[in-house]
């Protein structure tokens, strides 16, 4: 693959302190392997080269260095290398929720909450353990244990937590899903894993209204055959009708009994939760994950990689219906305080700030505050400097993730929120839950780049040969194991729709499997470690007279014109026809699509990106269609305008803004018929 895409730029934003290099988790890290181990390494690099070279070597030490509370020892750390089905830890026995009570005195709250739907408040280490003994005792009453299925339908609620902890010690198995997700499509997720117990709120609020969701509810049990118990949360004490075949509980009952929390000891590859695919067609693909492999990943990512220790305060916006609900929970592996919001991100509906969720932070003296790039470029668009209204001091971290940060907000990020400050962009997935590319406070943070591949993670971009290249724009692969990795899909017979969905596309020169994720990733040489850039799903990428780019550096261009909320490009490639591609745009209140504004956009794209990306043409749009999570419907959208039926290219249920679909249907349909 050839690629005119421009390099990064090479100015750095930040550059780490002496003082923060030295107390950073990396560091203490690295200062246990040279004691423990003898391995002395001179940059992050050749760290990271040591870990997916010698996978034995690193994730042995890994154990060793949280010290894992096992009742019984692993045998060999990886028995077998193949992917998918590296077996790794064989032997082991251990319970995820173990490593978090190793916690329980310490003095901080082990969760602070402010909920528009639960209120707001904080939950003791020693609260958290006896509420989720005693749900786990009830669990157990129920006839709920190791392999079973229990499913929330909850916000982000601190119940959520109890609840995921207190299965887990038993080692059932977990999913959830936020009461905002269309019923539906909640029943095609939970009725693949008949659960045994659905844990279910009544509604929720947000943005200051009541979302009854009671019948919603109702529907869910009545749609899944397989429950023997219901436990109520009446988050608007609205009450449900749960059949009376089915034991019925409301939470205060079932979190009452007087029960010491006890673990079961699992195998490492114990299924310990389903996260489910954004797939836009046919059932969503239920990827289960085991106890061991998420457990040293967490600890991996939140320790070493964000730089949390015990007592920082770790706040993620998120729903429970996004991977990274899962991570922020998993702060409490390390004993950080998390901090669960739950509502509207810009308060109030009739008056949206998008200020809210900087007050949130400063009121509880957050440490580490990530968000979807998503929420970061809005702040920048509506002029919002937190620096100059909060106070800000105990801050140090932000992280983003969901979608590339355009250089626009890394620029803002270091203007108007705090000068010194470590800026921690991820990208990785619900694949693998985590990250591939990912941060240290320990190296300079350039402008539009990731500062480093994770630790353990095989990282490359290969070109359409399967080779790697450096300094062009590839396809993102992972050529070895991770702990992480599923252990399979639900139901999924000879691994087939695995195998279609991650390795599918390249193998090694030995005929192994390669896991190729779907995003174009630009790899950067630098000094002390290889950064890198997402430009986009690979499978979204735009493809114009030879010239291939992803469409984050075009929204990138677009989205800085002042009148653009929001944009989508689609490339609509005709056999034996040339190419055909448009532009759409939200416009600000008051804006108009004229002569003027489509040639500055025009423009635009040909500084910001590329004259080869200038669409055919610009329509104005009354919303951009986005998943429950924030990200662009581009694939979909596109094959809607290539003339597939919107049945067979994606489920209004899991998009956050469904009437948008409306005007690209009638779009479609007049493309159509010219």
């Amino acid at each position: 693959m050839t690629s005119t895409i421009p390099a990064p730029a090479a100015q750095a934003l930040w550059q780490p302190s002496a003082e923060r290099v030295a107390s950073s988790r990396l560091t203490a890290f690295q200062n246990w392997l040279r004691t423990n181990r003898g391995l002395a390494f001179a940059d992050y690099e050749s760290l990271w080269q040591w870990s997916v070279t010698d996978l034995d070597a690193f994730w042995g030490a890994l154990w060793d260095y949280y010290d894992i509370q096992a009742s019984h020892p692993y045998e060999r750390v990886l028995q077998d290398e193949r992917m998918p089905g590296a077996r790794w830890f064989e032997g082991a026995q251990l319970n995820l929720a173990d490593q978090v009570f190793r916690h329980r005195d310490l003095q901080t709250p082990a969760i602070l909450f402010d909920s528009e739907s639960a209120g707001q408040g904080e939950i003791s280490w020693s609260e958290l353990e006896r509420q989720v003994g005693a749900l786990a005792a009830t669990l157990r009453a129920h006839g709920v244990g190791p392999g079973d299925r229990v499913c929330a339908y909850l916000p982000n609620v601190p119940h959520a937590v109890i609840a995921f902890l207190a299965v887990a010690s038993l080692g059932a198995i977990w999913s959830i899903s936020s009461p905002d997700m269309g019923v539906a499509n909640i029943i095609n997720r939970f009725a693949q894993i008949e659960p045994k117990v659905l844990i279910a709120c009544d509604g929720y609020r947000h943005g200051g209204k009541p979302y009854a969701r009671h019948a919603e509810a109702t529907r869910l049990i009545e749609a899944l055959p397989s429950l023997q118990a219901v436990i109520h949360i009446p988050l608007l004490a609205a009450g449900l009708a749960v059949p009376p075949a089915l034991a019925a509980l409301d939470w205060s009952t079932a979190i009452a009994a007087a029960a010491p929390l006890q673990t079961v000891q699992l195998p490492f590859d114990h299924p310990l939760w389903i996260l489910y695919s954004s797939g836009t067609t046919g059932l969503p693909k239920a990827i289960v994950y085991g106890h061991g492999g998420i457990l040293m990943n967490m600890l991996l990512s939140c320790d070493i990689h964000t730089d949390l220790s015990p007592g920082d305060r770790f706040f993620w916006i998120s729903s429970t219906g996004w991977m990274v609900w899962n991570v922020q929970l998993s702060g409490l592996l390390v004993g950080a305080t998390i901090c669960l919001y739950d509502g509207s991100v810009t308060g109030s509906a009739a008056t949206p700030d998008w200020q809210h969720m900087w007050r949130f932070v400063e009121r509880n003296r957050i440490t580490t505050f990530c968000a979807g790039a998503a929420f970061y470029a809005n702040c920048l668009k509506n002029d919002i400097r937190p620096g100059d209204a909060f106070e800000l001091d105990a801050l140090r971290t932000l992280g983003s993730t969901g979608s590339p940060l355009s250089p626009d907000c890394y620029r803002w990020i270091y203007d108007a929120v705090k000068r010194d400050i470590w800026l921690c962009c991820v990208s990785g997935g619900t694949d693998v839950a985590g990250a591939f590319l990912n941060g240290t406070p320990t190296l300079p943070v350039f402008e539009g780049e990731m500062q480093c591949r994770n630790l353990g993670a095989a990282v490359y971009a290969f070109d359409d040969a399967g080779k790697p290249v450096y300094d062009q724009v590839g396809e993102l692969v992972c050529t070895r194991p991770l702990p992480s990795m599923p252990l399979y899909f639900w139901g999924d017979k000879n691994n087939a729709r695995y195998l279609e969905s991650y390795f599918d596309t390249f193998c090694g020169d030995d005929g192994s499997r390669i896991w190729r994720h779907g995003d174009w990733l630009r790899l950067v040489p630098r000094p002390t470690a290889t950064g890198g850039v997402i430009y986009g799903r690979s499978d979204s990428t735009i493809n114009r007279h030879g010239i291939r780019m992803g469409t984050a550096e075009i929204y990138a261009a677009v989205e800085a014109v002042p009148e653009i909320i929001d944009s989508m490009v689609v490339d609509l490639e005709y056999l034996g026809r040339e190419s055909y591609m448009a532009l759409f745009v939200h416009l600000r209140p008051g804006a108009i699509l004229d002569d003027a504004l489509d040639s500055s956009i025009r423009s635009a794209i040909r500084t910001g990106a590329s004259a080869r990306m200038v669409p055919n043409e610009i329509f104005a749009v009354p919303e951009i269609p986005r998943t429950l999570t924030g990200k662009k419907l581009e694939l979909p959208v596109k094959k809607l305008l290539l003339g597939q039926p919107e049945q067979k290219v994606t489920n209004r249920d899991t998009m956050a803004n469904p009437q948008s679909l409306d005007w690209f249907i009638d779009f479609a349909q007049r493309l159509n018929q010219g």
